[in-house]
Parts: structure tokens; sequence; C-alpha cells
């Protein structure tokens, strides 16, 4: 049965989509009289050179390299003709179709899918959100720590709410392993970097991007420095997570690293889990219930591990769909930037590194001592507050050392060379 509503949901998906997500390139002709700003002004008039092909075509819209008058060489977002249009009927379409599958099979809950539809589609199809609620610059300046973070500045003098203009960066996208390969760039490291910059937006600021597909992560090696630059792009879409939400998801992530399965039931629950704790917590980690807990940062995944829970996927799609319309709605677009980014690290050969459990754990003392100092008045106590965060991230950062002497060379000669010490002493 669950497998007969898988098909009926893709059906039902697919045909939501025929307004929406077709394939069909955009003809610049459809668009050869545009507004710009307040203006009015033909592409000859605007651009230098306009690429008709464009650099990447997505369901709700295309990106094209052009060069302006003034010199500057830009991406031109444009958005598809109808999509504005057919939008409401898309999505009422995806509420009937739903509906019927609720009739149908009346244990499975799919009409979150519709609210969130409803609440994101409006703020993607308007290009000026991603300005208005200073979305690029807001990141741009949040992780402005991250000197491998590129976010392309936006001319909004220029854009409107179906046409946006951005500096123009160009690079491999992040989850292509052979152009890593050809650039000389260390994908371990990149993976790390990838994982920093969402540790620090969902744990420390609560401010997230969500829509991390490869063709919005962009890579280039910088030739300065040779360190590789990541390039974030498309900023229309974020989720914003509330102080108590992103506080009990620190925990949580915490819990999991230590496998502490008591800390881990109550904080799950705590998040809308109930007794499906064992199950959010494989979703969020995308392992087994064995591996988390031993500990999700002990081994690697492994290709019977993949099967297993694939296979459970399927025959717990009641109880998945269930717990899905429990959770807050803050968490839905957190399971699919997990998921995005899982997919980035298998391509790239990095899944479940220790660097990235490593990362996320500093990001949860961190903002979890900050909040504990933010309801302290006494001096005496917030000292102690940092002194404890520091001891912490002083144990994380000696740990890492140890990982990293334990996978070089250089490492393994000296765990040798202290053995042979020890029987020779003995």
């Amino acid at each position: 049965m669950a497998r007969q509503a898988l098909k009926i949901f893709s059906l039902a998906a697919a045909t939501s989509s025929v307004y929406l997500y077709g394939n069909k390139y955009l003809d610049p002709n459809d668009f050869g009289i545009i507004r710009v700003g307040r203006a009015i002004a033909t592409i000859k008039e605007l651009f230098v050179s306009f690429e008709d092909t464009p650099l990447g075509a997505a369901s709700l819209a295309q990106v094209h390299k052009a060069v302006l008058q003034d010199g500057r060489t830009v991406a031109v977002k444009v958005q598809h003709p109808k999509v504005q249009a057919q939008s409401s009927k898309d999505i009422l379409l995806m509420e009937v179709l739903l509906l019927i599958v609720k009739q149908i099979f009346p244990d499975f809950e799919f009409m979150w899918l519709v609210e969130e539809a409803k609440k994101n589609l409006p703020l993607e199809l308007d290009f000026l959100n991603e300005g208005r609620n200073g979305n690029a610059e807001q990141v741009a300046h949040m992780l402005k720590h991250f000197d491998f973070l590129k976010v392309p500045r936006i001319f909004w003098e220029l854009s409107t709410r179906r046409v946006l203009f951005m500096e123009f960066m160009e690079g491999g996208q992040v989850n292509d392993r052979a152009y890593m390969e050809r650039n000389g760039i260390d994908v371990n490291e990149l993976s790390r970097n990838l994982g920093k910059l969402y540790s620090e937006m969902i744990f420390v600021n609560g401010f997230v991007h969500c829509d991390p597909h490869p063709g919005n992560v962009l890579v280039k090696k910088c030739p300065v420095t040779g360190k590789a630059h990541i390039i974030l792009l498309d900023h229309g879409l974020y989720q914003v997570l509330t102080e108590k939400f992103r506080l009990d998801y620190c925990r949580l992530w915490q819990s999991l690293i230590k496998a502490d399965m008591k800390q881990v039931q109550k904080y799950s629950q705590r998040l809308g889990a109930g007794d499906l704790y064992p199950l959010f917590a494989c979703m969020l980690t995308a392992r087994s219930w064995a591996s988390v807990s031993r500990g999700i940062d002990r081994s690697p995944v492994t290709a019977n591990e993949d099967v297993e829970i694939r296979t459970n996927a399927a025959a717990y799609l009641p109880q998945i769909t269930q717990l899905l319309n429990n959770v807050p709605r803050q968490m839905l677009l957190l399971l699919k930037t997990n998921d995005l980014l899982r997919g980035i690290e298998s391509a790239l050969h990095t899944r479940a590194s220790a660097s990235s459990f490593l990362n996320m754990s500093r990001c949860c003392i961190r903002a979890i001592s900050r909040y504990q100092r933010s309801r302290t008045d006494p001096l005496y106590r917030k000292a102690q507050i940092s002194f404890t965060e520091a001891l912490s991230l002083w144990q994380i950062n000696l740990y890492e050392l140890y990982l990293r002497l334990k996978g070089s060379q250089l490492g393994n000669w000296v765990i040798a060379l202290l053995s042979w010490m020890h029987r020779s002493l003995y």
C-alpha cells in the first residue's frame, strides 16, 4: 500500500507541475521589452551583449550572462513568462490531488505540502524578496568572517520582481567531483567549509539558506591564495528559526553526536516527534537506528546501511507522513536542506566525516553558551559560562588535531614510534 501511495503522490506532484516546471528554455525575445527599475528598455538598449543560451534553467526562472552598457558583466535571472499567472492554479491542482490521496489513504497526511507551497512559492516568485528582506546582504554580513564565502552583489536599481541583475560569478557545481580534481580543489576541505557555513546559519544565527542544490552552490579556486571559494546563489528561500526551536535543535544534535539516547528522546519530543523519536533521529541523520545508538561519528555509512534506510523509508511511510505533519513547520525546510547537503557530501565522497560533526558541535556549544550568558546577570557566572565554553571548544580542537595526525603519514610515524617506545619499556 505504501508503494501505491507513493506512486499516486508522484503522479500528483508531476501533474501539478504541468504549468510551472517545463524544461523549454525561455526565448529572450519573450522579454524583448523589459522593465528595469522604473524604466523600460529593450535588450539592445540595455546590454552590450546578451547570451541567448542560459547558464542554467530551473522550474521558475533561468539565468543569462550579459554585459551592461557601462561594461559590467552581470548574471540576469529572468522568470518564465506564465509562472506568476499559473502558480495559483498549480497549487490548487496540487491541493485537489492530495485531498483525493487522503480520501483513498486516510493515514497519509500530505496537506502540509500545500501549506508550505502556499507560503513559500510567492516568496520565490518575487525576486525583490531577496532584497526586501535583505537575504543576500544579511547572510553575507552574518558570515563575513568566512573568507572563502562569496555572495554575488545584487543590483537592486536594475532589478524587478521578475528580472534580477547580479554580479557575475562563475565556478563549478559543488557536487562535480571531476571539476574539483581538474582544478586541484581539496574536496575534504570544501566539505568542511560547506558544513561550517550551514552549521553557523542553523545553530548560531537561525537564518538558513534553504535551497543549497548544486546549481546554487558554485566553487572556484582563487588564483591568488589557491583556496576554494564557495559562491552562494539564489537567496529567495530562507528559514528564520525561533530561539526556542534553534536551541532545542542544538541540544538534539549534541545528544545525537554523544549518542545520549535519553536526551535524544527528550529533545526529539520537544520538537514534536512524540513516540516516533527513533524514526525522527534516523531521518535527521540519514543513519540506521543501530548507528544512531552507537554514535553517528563512530563509523562511516556502509552500502548495506544505505539499502536498509531506503527499504525502511517505504515500509515506514505512514509514520513518516505522520511525523512530518506533527513537527514544527520550521523543521520541514531544514530536513530538505539536510538532504541536499548530504547529497553533495555523497557526490564528493565525504559523507559522515568526523569533521562535519565537530563543526556542528562547535556551533552548538557557542549558540547555547551565548544564550546562557544573555540570561545571566552576575559577571562571575558569565565568566564561568565563557570558561566552560572555551574548555569545550579546546577539547574539540584537540580531538580534531588527533584525528588529523592519525590520518597523516607523520601521525602514523608518531604512533609507530610511541608504540615502539612502549614495547621497549615493558
